[in-house]
């Protein structure tokens, strides 16, 4: 029997819902350089590989070989952001009660996000400050994003736990793949920015409509409730 010490969850479509603080600042910028916006349906599929990615998924496909307009695009998208960053975004339904559980129970927990770090910190001691995570990680230059593993590895290694008693928690295929290849147990969550197909195609090994229902997984393997 598995003896999950550990979990490290994504953070937007994870544990908050930050689509349409996204999708608006997204669209004030395009809006700012005369380009067409999108609707929020559209962002599901552009967010999760960080805010460059982004700005070369959302702007016209003519523009993409101009590297000075994307960095200027870029620029005002994260300028638009930080003054938006909190003004929709919230916890999903059901994330306070599983964070409380797990917190009583003592098990380890980490945030890990193609979020820039320090929007990731901002956002993290504004919505989840009442709950102890040992690491909060957005994306640096240290690590390459993921989907790659080694920003997941360092936090198992932070931990001091082995990754495959840690739980990968997430809402794209880039989270499943991540966790995969680092060894960690895949769980995929519907009421994210991705569907459920996906998360089976990319190889999720349980699948879960509601944060309590980890919770139930985990009492299989010894939690007491």
């Amino acid at each position: 029997m598995k003896n999950y010490q550990a979990i490290i969850f994504d953070l937007d479509g994870t544990l908050i819902d930050s689509l349409e603080d996204i999708a608006d600042a997204m669209n004030l910028t395009l809006a700012s350089f005369g380009f067409p916006t999108h609707n929020y349906d559209a962002y599901r599929y552009f967010v999760g590989n960080g805010l460059m990615n982004l700005v070369r998924v959302s702007v016209p496909q003519s523009t993409l070989e101009n590297q000075q307009l994307l960095q200027l695009c870029f620029e005002a998208m994260i300028d638009k952001y930080q003054k938006c960053l909190l003004n929709k975004t919230r916890l999903y339904s059901g994330v306070k009660e599983l964070l409380d559980i797990l917190n009583s129970k003592k098990l380890k927990m980490a945030v890990l996000s193609n979020k820039a770090d320090k929007l990731t910190q901002q956002i993290c001691n504004a919505l989840l400050k009442d709950w102890s995570f040992n690491v909060v990680m957005g994306s640096t230059e240290d690590f390459p994003r993921k989907p790659h593993p080694d920003s997941a590895l360092f936090i198992a290694k932070k931990l001091n736990i082995s990754p495959e008693n840690i739980i990968y928690m997430g809402d794209t295929n880039i989270d499943i793949k991540t966790a995969n290849a680092a060894g960690m147990f895949p769980v995929g969550v519907t009421w994210g920015f991705r569907t459920r197909e996906e998360l089976q195609e990319a190889g999720a090994k349980l699948i879960i409509d509601k944060p309590s229902e980890l919770f139930r997984f985990l009492t299989a393997f010894g939690m007491t409730p």
